[in-house]
């Protein structure tokens, strides 16, 4: 009993307020930006900063190794962003939440703060920040939960039509809804501050199933399923420079073959089953794109699922 206190105490003493998990795959162009970018954003708070690298082949590991602002996890093989996300909560130690940042970032003076701010209040068990493009566009980062009618709503009209109703759009394209703290299914997974309970209750991401994309859709539902809430604050705001891992056309399969993934994860075999021609009808009527092709022969022909990044077959 007394051991199980000492351990508690030191604990206690130990606990930082953010523990900061990066990403890294050959980011060497973006990821001292975002490192430069912390200190302003983190304020008065107590931070450990990992950098979890994917087995980069371009000089992300000597870039790092220049700096002392971060400890540097070395994966001999790409986890995928889950995989490196479960490994860096493995090494982050005692911390009040943990903060996960793609590395073609830079985060804004005091967003860090604002977003541990927002923790503090109720059930919220997330909180994301309001994300810019690097000439300060408003990038559409709020989601809602995927569904049929909103599957279709994305195929017939994507980006047009933003007046939409929610129903037909998984993306929330008012930009007026931006303005405003609010709760939002899911966010785009670039910036995400998790409280350490909600860490606790959610656990593990699903790296088995989501090598890259829609991970954030599934820890997001995971969250809700706990509890929580998901809170959007558009004070805190990031730069995202976008590019920091790299895209192909492969990614662009792996993102449509991920949204059915994720679908079939939550519902019966039927409702998938229409879901994943909703996705495969969304490709073909962009098919005069050769990576929006690819998507839809990937998509119909589970077969070559396996073969994507990641290698997840089913």
């Amino acid at each position: 009993m007394a051991r199980a206190h000492a351990r508690r105490d030191r604990d206690l003493r130990e606990r930082i307020d953010c523990g900061i998990i990066i990403v890294t795959y050959n980011s060497a162009d973006h990821v001292e930006a975002l490192l430069d970018s912390l200190p302003a954003a983190i304020g008065k708070l107590s931070t450990r900063c990992v950098v979890v690298d994917n087995n980069s082949s371009d000089e992300t590991i000597s870039v790092l190794g220049r700096r002392h602002d971060a400890e540097v996890l070395r994966s001999t093989r790409n986890l995928g962003y889950s995989g490196a996300i479960n490994l860096g909560r493995t090494s982050l130690g005692p911390c009040s939440s943990i903060l996960i940042l793609n590395p073609d970032l830079v985060v804004a003076p005091g967003a860090i703060e604002q977003l541990y701010e927002a923790l503090n209040h109720g059930d919220i068990g997330v909180a994301v920040p309001k994300i810019l493009s690097s000439d300060g566009e408003l990038f559409l980062s709020l989601r809602r939960e995927p569904s049929l009618a909103r599957a279709i709503g994305e195929a017939l009209f994507g980006s047009r039509l933003a007046w939409r109703p929610g129903w037909l759009s998984d993306t929330i394209r008012d930009r007026a809804a931006y303005q405003q703290p609010r709760d939002v299914d899911w966010a785009g997974g670039a910036a995400l501050l998790i409280s350490a309970a909600c860490n606790e209750a959610v656990g593990d991401w699903d790296a088995d199933r989501f090598f890259l994309y829609s991970e954030e859709t599934d820890f997001a539902a995971r969250v809700r399923r706990c509890g929580y809430r998901i809170r959007y604050v558009p004070s805190a705001e990031v730069c995202h420079e976008g590019g920091g891992s790299g895209r192909s056309a492969a990614l662009g399969a792996l993102l449509a073959v991920n949204r059915v993934r994720y679908y079939e994860k939550y519902h019966g075999q039927p409702a998938s089953s229409i879901f994943r021609l909703v996705v495969a009808f969304h490709y073909l009527l962009r098919c005069s794109d050769l990576a929006d092709r690819r998507a839809l022969h990937t998509v119909l022909r589970r077969s070559r699922w396996a073969s994507l990044p990641g290698g997840v077959a089913r």
